[in-house]
């Protein structure tokens, strides 16, 4: 599937609805575009039906060179437990995916030419690309497909999150896909049967930790011994905070006729720490062509010292959460619902963007939706009252009570923490700042009771819901353990009709911040800046780096 596949789906009630949507205007181009492409529609056959025109033309690519990207390189390990999109970044080289998330909000095929989902959103039918082939040779079938998403499903491993987005195949008892769940109908179609409906699957797809291993991959780092079906392989000699690099490599790519490129001979990635003073002296003095993101006040630098620019508005965001199970003196004092409110209550979010992120982006309230994702619901903005967040830290005993909340050392990130702290002492809420550095933060970002937490953006917010905050989600850094919370997200994970699904979005956004889970003060709006002007490398409003389309420009 793509948007030049001549592929015209048959028309499905869930497709009409969403046409009338659109038509009616209770849809916008991105959310129009998301829904229809996660249903099967090609981008190109939606905008077609719709009516409406093609995305703005990007810059002509150039054919060869050695790019070089400022980006932070973290240990490698088995994709299905990626936490970081920079590993998939630099993995992407070689590591594929079977579904690619566009800027504009539209889902392509990559490894899969295409898909159908019933109308039940309980029954996809996935069809492989063919012609494509594995680095050593091998077809790349729809036994791979399967043997994957198999993998995806197995919920015990440690740190898979990708089980956490596949629910609805897997059996709760042997905590592995369950029987007849995935069925391989020959070699390029592979059939999964869910146990409840789910109109998240195929975005989740595109989601960075599904990256697709070959058979031979045993676990581990996948660079040690690579094989992909990507345009790229890595050089030997990766090295975490340093630097590492991928070449082209020698034979044809599957993608060159459906997507174009590859264009350059060798992307080189270089880590500089996390100080943004250093990425702008390494784009003056040529030693980077590209940083991965521009951050807070160094924004405004790099535009006054006339960089290129790109920048996406997004649903990525920074979380301040106190972890409900946190063990503190003897006691669980976030467990307390009055104090986790407390902690919100006494936070103007509108305050934490400006100082924090230089007023890149816009306000959030407190529940980790975004107008940007198709299941938004509007329940208002979040409440500030200073005064009423020490009342509530008083009837839970807690005044005089010194909270450390803990942070990267990096600029914006720290920024929006200091921000955050300032405003609970200015509340009377006492706290200490605590800046570590990146590994060491890293290391333990879900466990830290008192922290702020960066999250990329998903195609739909029940995506993120059910990654950060479900019960069980190995991603689930804030201890939030409400079965409500859960029976109401399985609903709306499985509703196709929009306004169904606003209600209980509605409601699960309530909870969300009735329960004072989180403290979301702002949607990042992302930068990025280049020494010279490139082709196909924009940031992406998920922050992927597709290689394949990257190029100087001509």
């Amino acid at each position: 599937m793509g948007d030049g596949d001549a592929r015209r789906p048959g028309r499905t009630a869930a497709l009409d609805g969403l046409l009338v949507e659109f038509r009616q205007r209770r849809l916008d181009r991105r959310e129009f575009l998301t829904r229809a492409t996660a249903l099967g529609v090609s981008a190109g056959t939606a905008l077609g039906l719709a009516g409406a025109g093609p995305a703005a033309a990007q810059p002509a690519p150039r054919q060869g060179g050695t790019l070089r990207i400022q980006m932070v390189l973290r240990p490698l390990k088995d994709p299905r437990t990626w936490d970081w999109s920079e590993i998939a970044n630099y993995c992407r080289g070689w590591l594929e995916y079977l579904v690619e998330y566009r800027a504009d909000g539209s889902l392509r095929g990559m490894l899969l030419e295409s898909w159908a989902v019933d109308d039940g959103a309980r029954e996809y039918v996935l069809r492989v690309r063919p012609g494509v082939t594995w680095s050593n040779g091998d077809a790349f079938t729809a036994a791979d497909v399967a043997r994957n998403i198999a993998r995806w499903c197995e919920r015990d491993v440690p740190g898979n999150s990708m089980a956490a987005r596949l629910t609805a195949l897997i059996d709760p008892e042997t905590g592995i896909a369950r029987d007849g769940a995935i069925t391989v109908r020959d070699d390029l179609s592979v059939a999964l049967r869910l146990a409840k409906p789910d109109v998240t699957l195929i975005p989740s797809f595109a989601d960075y930790p599904a990256a697709i291993v070959h058979e031979s991959y045993a676990g581990g780092d996948p660079s040690a011994e690579p094989v992909g079906t990507g345009p790229f392989l890595p050089e030997p000699g990766y090295a975490p905070r340093s630097a590492g690099a991928l070449v082209r490599r020698e034979g044809p790519w599957w993608g060159s006729e459906v997507v174009g490129g590859p264009y350059l001979d060798r992307i080189e990635f270089v880590d500089l720490g996390t100080d943004p003073a250093a990425f702008v002296a390494a784009l003056e003095d040529g030693r980077v062509d590209m940083i991965d993101q521009s951050t807070g006040v160094f924004v405004e630098v790099l535009d006054a010292k006339g960089f290129p620019r790109s920048d996406a508005p997004t649903a990525a965001t920074y979380v301040v959460r106190a972890r409900a199970d946190a063990e503190l003196g003897g006691g669980r004092p976030y467990e307390s619902v009055e104090v986790r409110r407390a902690l919100a209550l006494a936070v103007d979010n509108a305050i934490a963007l400006e100082l924090g992120y230089a007023g890149l982006g816009d306000v959030a309230a407190n529940h980790h939706v975004s107008p940007l994702q198709p299941d938004y619901a509007e329940i208002g903005d979040a409440a500030y009252d200073p005064r009423a967040a020490l009342e509530l830290m008083r009837g839970a005993g807690l005044e005089g009570a010194e909270h450390e909340l803990i942070s990267i050392d990096d600029e914006w990130q720290r920024n929006t923490a200091d921000a955050v702290a300032a405003m609970l002492r200015d509340a009377g809420i006492p706290v200490r700042r605590t800046r570590l550095p990146g590994p060491d933060f890293w290391a333990g970002w879900r466990e830290h009771d008192f922290s702020g937490t960066e999250w990329n953006m998903r195609p739909l917010g029940v995506q993120t819901m059910a990654l950060a905050y479900r019960s069980d989600s190995p991603w689930n850094e804030t201890g939030y353990a409400n079965p409500d919370f859960d029976r109401a997200l399985d609903v709306a994970m499985g509703l196709i009709d929009a306004a169904e699904r606003r209600e209980v979005m509605a409601e699960l956004e309530s909870m969300l911040v009735a329960d004072g889970v989180i403290i979301q003060p702002y949607w990042r709006r992302l930068v990025r800046h280049a020494r010279v002007p490139l082709a196909g490398a924009d940031i992406h409003p998920t922050l992927e780096m597709h290689l394949y389309a990257m190029a100087f420009a001509a």
